[in-house]
C-alpha cells in the first residue's frame, strides 16, 4: 500500500536532508550515497530527489549566504539539520517549480521528523522572510555566493583562467547536456540519428568527434533505442576525443593499456574501435571496476579486454613485461572539469588534496613511462582545468625525461566549450631507439 501524497512529500524531503547531512560530513560522494537513498523514497519520486540533491550541491554556497542573511544568530552545530533543511526550502523556492507554499509548508513538517519542535517557527519565518527580502538578499551576496563556488576553488580558476573564469563558473552551475557515443560496431552514426529521430529524439553531430551525437533533450538511458544490445552508450564528447587522440597519434594500435581504466567508457570505446591487438585496463578501485566489467558486458566486449584490479603506480605487481604500443593515463584528478555532471565536488574537494593529486599524477607518469615501448605514444588525461596538474604537469614530466616529445600542442577544454565537459589532454612519444 502506497504512502498518503502528504507523508511521501515530507519523507522525500527528509531524506534529502539526510544526504545533505551526509555529504556535510564527508560520509562518501553522491555516486555512492544516492542510489542508496533512493531506495527509501517512492520508485516514482527517485528522479526528484537526484535533482533536489543535485541542484543543492550547485547552490549550497548560494544559500549558504541566503540563509545566513535571514538568521539572527547562527545556530549551533548539532541543529545542523535545521540550518540545512532552511537551505533546502531555500532551494526550492529559488530553483525549482515547486509552488510556494508546498516549499515552505512541506518542509517546515519535516521538523516533526527531527523531533525539535522549537525549530517549527524558525524554519516558517526564515523562508516567509526569504519570499519577501529575495531581491535585497540576492543583491547582499559576496562573490563566492554569488558564483556558488568555494573561495578556493574560485580563486584557482580565476588565477587561471583570468579571461573566462566567469564562463566557467556558470557552466559549472548548469546541468551538463547528454552526449552519447554510437557503437561503431553495431552501425553508423548517421543510421543511429535516424533511429532516434522515429522516437521523436533530435540530436546534433560535432565533425571533430566521428562517434558522437548531442541529444537535444535529455532521456532516460532505456528510452535510447538499442542501449540494452550495446548500440549506444552515454559519455560526454571531450571524453571521447580520448580515442580519436590515441587512433592520430598511434595509428597502428597495438597493446593498449588503459591505466585508471573506471569506470570504463573510454576502454569501451577503444574496444569499440577494433584497432587494437590487445587491451588491458587496470584500476586499484574495486568497487568502480565492477562498473568497467558491466560495461564491457552490455557490449559484448569483455572478451576483447583484460581487466585487472591492480595500483598503475606498481607495474612490478600487475605487469608481464611486455611493453605497450599506446598508453592512455586517465589520471586521477580534482574533477573540476566535470563539476556540472558531479557538483559534490565542490563540497567534497579541498585546496589541500590538490598537491596530493599533482604528487600522484607525476608518480603515475614515471611508473608507467618504462611499460611504453620504443615509438610509443602516451596520452595523459585529466578531467580538470587546473594547470598544476595539466600543462604544468606535463612541462615537469618533459623536463625529467628528456627524451620524450610533445606531439602537437596540449589539448584544454573548458567546461560548456560546444557543450563538453572540461577535459585535458597531451600526448607524448617515446623515441623508436
Amino acid at each position: 500500500m502506497s504512502k498518503p501524497v502528504a507523508e511521501s512529500a515530507t519523507n522525500l524531503r527528509y531524506q534529502a536532508l539526510q544526504l545533505m547531512l551526509q555529504l556535510q560530513k564527508h560520509s562518501g560522494s553522491l555516486t555512492r550515497l544516492l542510489p542508496e537513498a533512493q531506495e527509501r523514497v517512492a520508485a516514482s519520486e527517485q528522479a526528484q530527489l537526484q535533482a533536489w540533491i543535485f541542484g543543492w550541491c550547485r547552490w549550497s554556497h548560494e544559500l549558504e549566504g541566503l540563509v545566513g542573511q535571514l538568521l539572527q544568530k547562527p545556530l549551533k552545530q548539532k541543529d545542523q539539520d535545521v540550518y540545512l533543511l532552511m537551505q533546502l526550502g531555500v532551494f526550492q523556492l529559488k530553483h525549482t517549480p515547486t509552488a510556494d507554499h508546498a516549499a515552505v509548508d512541506e518542509t517546515v513538517k519535516v521538523i516533526k521528523r527531527l523531533k525539535k519542535p522549537w525549530a517549527r517557527g524558525v524554519v516558517n519565518a526564515v523562508l516567509r522572510n526569504y519570499q519577501r527580502q529575495s531581491q535585497q538578499l540576492h543583491e547582499s551576496l559576496s562573490e563566492t555566493q554569488q558564483y556558488s563556488h568555494p573561495t578556493w576553488l574560485l580563486e584557482i580558476i580565476k588565477t587561471d583562467w583570468p579571461e573566462q573564469w566567469q564562463a566557467v563558473c556558470l557552466a559549472n552551475n548548469e546541468q551538463g547536456p547528454m552526449w552519447l557515443r554510437v557503437n561503431c560496431l553495431h552501425g553508423s552514426l548517421d543510421s543511429y540519428q535516424d533511429r532516434l529521430r522515429e522516437q521523436s529524439m533530435e540530436s546534433s553531430v560535432l565533425s571533430e568527434i566521428p562517434d558522437a551525437l548531442l541529444l537535444e533533450k535529455p532521456v532516460p538511458v532505456t528510452a535510447l533505442p538499442g542501449f540494452e544490445q550495446g548500440d549506444i552508450s552515454i559519455q560526454d564528447g571531450a571524453a571521447q576525443m580520448a580515442s580519436q587522440l590515441l587512433a592520430k597519434y598511434q595509428p597502428e594500435g597495438g597493446r593498449l593499456l588503459d591505466a585508471c581504466a573506471a569506470p570504463g567508457g573510454k576502454t569501451a570505446h577503444a574496444a569499440e574501435s577494433g584497432r587494437y591487438t590487445q587491451i588491458v585496463a587496470i584500476d586499484r578501485d574495486e568497487f568502480r571496476l565492477n562498473s568497467v566489467h558491466s560495461t564491457l558486458q552490455r557490449l559484448n566486449l569483455e572478451a576483447n579486454v583484460n581487466v585487472v584490479l591492480g595500483d598503475a603506480a606498481t607495474p612490478t605487481s600487475w605487469w608481464d613485461g611486455q611493453p605497450f604500443n599506446a598508453i592512455l593515463l586517465d589520471a586521477p584528478c580534482s574533477g573540476t572539469g566535470v563539476i556540472r555532471r558531479h557538483p559534490d565536488i565542490k563540497l567534497l574537494r579541498r585546496a589541500s588534496d590538490i598537491e596530493n593529486l599533482v604528487a600522484l599524477q607525476a608518480q603515475l607518469l614515471d611508473a608507467l613511462w618504462p611499460t611504453l615501448a620504443p615509438g610509443g605514444v602516451l596520452l595523459y588525461a585529466t578531467c580538470s582545468i587546473f594547470k598544476d596538474e595539466n600543462e604544468r604537469q606535463i612541462g615537469h614530466f618533459l623536463q625529467r625525461n628528456p627524451q620524450a616529445s610533445l606531439l602537437d600542442q596540449v589539448l584544454q577544454i573548458l567546461p560548456g566549450d560546444r557543450g563538453m565537459d572540461g577535459f585535458f589532454y597531451a600526448a607524448m612519444a617515446k623515441p623508436h631507439v
